[in-house]
């Protein structure tokens, strides 16, 4: 294994950011950079032994800057998905985080994690590298109670293992749920249309018109959101009429619940083409699909990403767990930490 570090360019207040890259012994490699902690490439073979990247993304800090870019690779937080009117309360007081989407707040409020500078550290080991980001949220940052110091680790290891480590701490009571916002397309071009899907999951969180859940879960069988056998995600879309909410969001746009704890298996994406698989492993009780029908962005090498020209399975709690009670809880106590890890697993079939 070998950690390369490189100039990413500056963003708009002048300030270096940074593109690590981790390479294992089989040419794969992973670079990620220092501006919102995110996933810049994944290089992995195909059954052909072909190196690909299959990660969206941007050859430039700017991209990443752009307060519409998808939130491309991004690290989601303080808190992720949408929050109701951006209002929780917590201890008997009210808190308002500022709204971005249609009246909600979305992946943190106005300036979120994926749009802050993190500091880093790194770590080789001979069949293993990790990448470790800091960055600490002070207390009122886009309206959240605590001081939250938040870290990062990415490592990849000559398994081609890809795994993400969250540890959070505060200094006050305060709520937190953090994700990584990448998309995937393991043909490296066009859309993903012929990606074969698989969620471990029987239920969804039912939403309404704004996809802010309504506290219910509802079976996915009869539904274009069953997959929970290899399904291509080109044939669920051509189901879109059957479903009102699948057909309002032209797409996947749904938190699944996830059964089980600990960390387990919850997600499979596969390429027919180049026999590239992708198996994710989580230990949140919940995974949100977005199937990229609002991507509209120039990427890495001029390449155009266009609807559903890449896929995300973002592990996380449900959106606006603040205002239900019935789902698992995003409190955090003042000193304990929010400790959580996924893995996205790469190999061929």
């Amino acid at each position: 294994m070998s950690i390369a570090k490189e100039p990413f360019g500056q963003d708009e207040t002048g300030r270096r950011i940074d593109k690590i890259t981790m390479t294992n012994k089989h040419g794969a490699s992973v670079s990620v950079i220092s501006f919102g902690a995110s996933l810049q490439s994944v290089m992995v073979p195909d059954a052909q032994g072909n190196l690909g990247d299959v990660c969206l993304g941007f050859d430039t800090v700017s991209g990443y800057e752009s307060k519409k870019n998808g939130h491309i690779g991004a690290t989601i937080g303080r808190y992720a998905n949408r929050i109701a009117g951006g209002k929780f309360s917590l201890n008997g007081q009210e808190y308002q985080i500022p709204t971005n989407e249609k009246g909600h707040a979305l992946h943190g409020g106005l300036v979120g994690f994926g749009k802050k500078v993190w500091v880093y550290e790194t770590t080789e080991s001979s069949d293993r590298d990790f990448v470790a980001f800091y960055y600490t949220a002070h207390d009122g940052e886009e309206g959240f109670p605590g001081n939250l110091r938040t870290q990062v680790v990415y490592s990849f290891g000559d398994d081609n293992r890809l795994e993400i480590s969250y540890i959070a701490q505060s200094d006050a009571d305060t709520v937190v749920n953090l994700t990584n916002h990448s998309y995937f397309n393991l043909k490296g071009e066009g859309d993903v249309k012929d990606h074969l899907l698989q969620i471990v999951s029987e239920e969804i969180a039912e939403t309404d018109d704004d996809l802010i859940p309504t506290g219910w879960m509802m079976e996915i069988a009869d539904t274009p959101y069953d997959v929970r056998q290899l399904t291509r995600i080109g044939d669920a879309l051509e189901k879109k009429d059957t479903h009102p909410a699948f057909q309002k969001a032209n797409g996947f746009d749904v938190s699944y619940d996830l059964p089980g704890e600990g960390l387990r298996l919850c997600a499979v994406l596969q390429e027919p083409a180049t026999r590239r698989e992708m198996r994710v492993y989580t230990d949140q009780p919940a995974v949100q699909c977005y199937s990229g029908q609002g991507l509209n962005y120039w990427g890495k090498g001029g390449e155009h990403y266009g609807p559903y020209g890449g896929i995300a399975l973002e592990t996380q709690h449900h959106p606006d767990s603040v205002n239900h009670e019935e789902f698992p809880t995003t409190f955090l106590k003042a000193g304990d930490s929010f400790r959580s890890v996924t893995v996205y697993a790469f190999g061929t079939y």
